[in-house]
């Protein structure tokens, strides 16, 4: 991090690319395509028509908006260099905070609420670590438990006395907007249902898109835009970074490294907190006891596999939002479906990584995971159902194991600073 980088004022700030190319636009969008391609033909080949359909992609969608804004809380917290494992107990308090802003003063006091419950969390976590030297981890562990017990005495304080509302949920919640661009939804939903190859699946992608967003998922998108602005092309965002990195050298050139922390820290809050609210807001229109289900820690997991970025962030929580649809809607079919792709990519990554002998012992255990893949969906005709509800976690294991190789968290996460090191 140089000194010259850390000194520019308020001109937008471009730091040189090292490490491994990224892809372009258009690469991926090839990407992209070449996903949906080999979804369709999965479709085409196992009959499991659901796999992408519009309906399972907006499911999709709704399941990876709430794991995104937590992820994405942890990303500015982690790039500070605070780790953050309490961003279940953060969404816990959003969950709460935003039913009950949204009950006395409606559904837009909700998102409101949602971020001041997950801002809370974050001044926790932040007085803990930042302040006062805790470990990150004992202090996240610490708040999941609070937030939690918080929110279970809340909601028997406030929502017991409330019509349809008890002391494990609220009352049902004023609706956000949504919106559907009238005349392309339906023109799309015609085409999907031609089951078209390739044609049809860009159709049910394009409508998923289009028909019955909520406000609240277009309010992500903007985040995560804007995250990337502000941390990579500003200068805030280079010396909020650099505390990430080198809070020690930070602070030699005059950054002040305890406000940076403590602030990101805040925002992470904020994020996660949001991410609870749209659960009990938008997903399910009520506050439960246990709304959040681990979400916190799955966000947790699509950062990691992001590598710490937004796009990355973005991709891991889209993939685990679909497979969670998948056993939702389709059910033990579905989800023996993948069983066949599954199989191909194990047994591709195998081979890949013995002939290229970047690491020949995971390579032989992808490829005997990969035959037994294979086995099981020759062999059978569904999953189980008690085997389909871990779909998504199995999901974040599987990606975590192969993604390790290539990941490089900030230099400085989860060590504890002390203003004046430098010194």
């Amino acid at each position: 991090m140089s000194a010259a980088g850390l000194e520019v004022g308020t001109q937008p700030v471009t730091t040189p690319r090292t490490g491994r190319q990224r892809f372009t636009p258009a690469q991926w969008a090839m990407v992209v395509a070449g996903a949906i391609a080999v979804v369709s033909l999965l479709r085409i080949v196992t009959g499991a028509e659901d796999i992408d359909s519009s309906g399972a992609l907006s499911a999709a969608v709704g399941l990876a908006v709430p794991i995104a804004l937590a992820g994405l809380g942890g990303l500015w917290s982690e790039r500070a260099g605070v780790v953050n494992i309490g961003l279940e107990g953060m969404m816990i308090l959003g969950t709460w905070f935003g039913a009950f802003f949204a009950i006395h003063a409606g559904a837009w006091m909700g998102i409101v609420g949602a971020i001041v419950g997950g801002v809370l969390g974050g001044l926790i976590h932040a007085v803990a670590t930042v302040i006062f030297g805790v470990d990150h981890i004992v202090s996240g562990v610490a708040l999941n438990i609070i937030g939690l017990g918080a929110a279970k005495y809340l909601a028997a304080r406030f929502f017991s006395g409330l019509k349809g509302g008890g002391p494990t949920q609220s009352p049902p919640l004023p609706n956000l907007p949504t919106i559907t661009i009238p005349g392309l939804s339906d023109a799309l939903g015609t085409i999907e249902k031609k089951q078209w190859f390739f044609v049809s699946d860009v159709a049910s992608v394009l409508r998923a898109l289009c028909t019955d967003v909520s406000v609240l998922t277009i309010l992500a998108v903007l985040l995560f835009i804007g995250t990337y602005w502000v941390l990579w092309r500003t200068a805030f965002g280079l010396r909020l970074r650099s505390c990430g990195e080198s809070p020690v050298a930070a602070e030699t050139l005059g950054v002040n490294v305890i406000r940076y922390k403590f602030l990101a820290v805040l925002i992470s809050g904020g994020l996660a907190g949001l991410g609870g609210g749209y659960l009990s807001l938008v997903a399910a229109n009520i506050y439960r006891d246990g709304q959040t289900g681990g979400r916190g820690f799955i966000g947790l997991a699509a950062m990691i596999f992001g590598n710490w970025r937004p796009g990355g962030l973005l991709a891991g929580s889209g993939l685990f939002g679909y497979t969670d649809a998948l056993q939702l809607r389709g059910g033990g079919e579905t989800v023996h479906a993948f069983l066949l792709l599954f199989a191909i990519i194990l047994l591709a990554i195998g081979v890949w990584q013995i002939v290229k002998r970047h690491n020949p012992v995971q390579g032989g255990i992808a490829i005997v995971v990969g035959v037994l893949t294979g086995l099981w969906y020759a062999l059978t005709e569904t999953v189980p159902a008690e085997l389909t509800g871990m779909t998504p976690y199995v999901t974040t294991l599987l990606v975590l194991a192969f993604a390790s190789q290539r990941l490089r968290m900030p230099a400085a996460d989860g060590q504890v600073y002390r203003k004046g090191e430098a010194s």
